[in-house]
């Protein structure tokens, strides 16, 4: 198992150590990301490759709802530390005690955002096609 902190983000902290932030706020409260949020946990790790390995546990827990059990607050729900610090630990050695499994799997991940990124710049280019095409044509 991999070893890391957890604590509360402060605004205009710099971490050294590879680390990723995780959204304790609102409805997509446990969606990771590597830029900081304004509400939000931190991550703080030894190695980049646990770093890697942990974000895509956190964000497989943040795509299944995995969180959503845990939120408190009736306007503005939320993720308590001692909450997320409870559960994220024994979920992410479940999800990685199979390492060679783990491993495929955060492969595929990647695969499909590398895709997904390239199709969303496709569907702009040919946004930026049809436009030019349509101001042509109204020119005429």
């Amino acid at each position: 198992m991999t070893n890391f902190i957890i604590k509360t983000h402060r605004k205009d902290t710099i971490y050294t150590k590879p680390h990723l932030f995780i959204l304790n706020k609102g409805m997509n409260s446990g969606k990771p990301q590597k830029e900081q949020f304004t509400n939000s946990f931190v991550l703080i790790f030894e190695k980049v490759e646990d770093c890697e390995n942990i974000f895509f546990v956190a964000y497989s827990l943040w795509q299944t709802k995995f969180w959503h059990p845990f939120l408190i607050g009736s306007v503005i729900p939320f993720l308590r530390l001692p909450d997320f610090k409870k559960e994220f630990n024994p979920q992410s050695s479940l999800m990685m005690v199979e390492h060679e499994q783990h491993q495929k799997n955060v492969a595929a991940l990647k695969l499909l955002e590398k895709k997904e990124k390239q199709y969303k710049e496709d569907i702009h280019l040919i946004n930026d096609l049809r436009k030019a095409i349509l101001y042509r044509y109204c020119r005429k």
